[in-house]
């Protein structure tokens, strides 16, 4: 279940400039928590320059993670909702990030098959993108 992952790392933006400043409120919380260092937000920007957006795993939704050994302290992850999408490489736009910081990667692949099943789920998604509050985010990752 997503949501003891997620705990109370909910947050809303209408507006962000840019995909870097995107991922850095999305990891803040992490940060802030004691989740991630502050290295581990520089690799998770370093990853979409070095890879491109392969971070982002259906049209509108992104899940920016760096490497264990980048940073990450112990598993958890942050959801930032922006009401307008921001644009990243390849002119792909997104409204929800999910910063994963996942301490081994076994609980990363864990966490991915959770998401997984939420992503391939049109209603989820589509409830996921509508959100305006916190109990609906939680809802949809319960």
């Amino acid at each position: 279940m997503l949501t003891e992952f997620i705990e109370d790392r909910i947050y809303f933006e209408d507006y962000i400039d840019s995909w870097e400043d995107a991922i850095k409120t999305a990891a803040a919380p992490l940060f802030d928590q004691g989740f991630i260092k502050a290295e581990y937000i520089d690799a998770m920007i370093d990853n979409v320059n070095k890879n491109g957006a392969y971070m982002i795993i259906v049209p509108g939704f992104a899940m920016p993670h760096a490497r264990p050994e980048c940073g990450a302290i112990k598993t958890g992850m942050s959801v930032l909702h922006l009401k307008e999408p921001v644009v990243f490489p390849e002119n792909q736009k997104v409204q929800v990030l999910l910063a994963l910081a996942a301490a081994d990667a076994n609980v990363h692949l864990d966490a991915m098959a959770d998401l997984a099943e939420i992503l391939v789920d049109d209603d989820k998604m589509e409830q996921l993108f509508r959100a305006k509050e916190v109990a609906q985010i939680k809802e949809v990752f319960n």
